[in-house]
């Protein structure tokens, strides 16, 4: 077997590096999403989230007697502001995960890729669970593209580990 030219190897390792900033740049995007989520959920403190619930069921035209917008009127009534304040908490903490992860992986820092391939590989019994009861496009492609987000993290680990063991210290 011959060796790989030392072309090829540049040529890979740019290629895996642009995967993994694009991955960078999606777990970012996450994170901005559901930090704009959370601070959404603040600004719903101290307001009377039913009247707004039933302003938008007008709005929007809807039976608020029907099941779903009834569903949406009875979440809004029972919601209080210790509870917006926990969700957008847990919301800032999601964010700062995932900010903290995209950073990481631009970097191109090896903690980033077992977390990006940790919290990935967590998903996927129940994106498999979802797929088995919902068969879908939707659930197959997302279950895709995690396997394919946590291989390349597992791969970049092992060509880390790969290039530390051949290495002289």
């Amino acid at each position: 077997m011959q060796p790989t030219p030392p072309s090829s190897r540049i040529r890979h390792a740019q290629e895996r590096s642009a995967a993994i900033r694009a991955v960078a740049f999606f777990e970012a995007f996450k994170g901005a999403l559901v930090l704009a989520a959370g601070s959404g959920l603040l600004l719903l403190v101290h307001r009377d989230v039913h009247a707004m619930a039933a302003a938008l069921v007008e709005h929007l035209h809807l039976n608020p007697a029907s099941h779903y917008p009834t569903i949406f009127l009875d979440a809004a009534a029972n919601t209080q502001d210790s509870r917006l304040m926990a969700l957008a908490a847990g919301a800032a903490g999601y964010a700062t995960l995932r900010l903290v992860e995209a950073y990481g992986l631009y970097r191109e820092r090896a903690w980033a890729e077992v977390l990006a391939a940790v919290s990935g590989a967590v998903y996927v019994p129940f994106e498999v669970a979802g797929l088995i009861r919902h068969p879908g496009w939707h659930g197959a492609l997302l279950l895709a593209v995690n396997l394919g987000i946590v291989g390349l993290m597992v791969a970049a680990l092992l060509k880390r580990r790969r290039e530390r063991v051949l290495s002289p210290p």
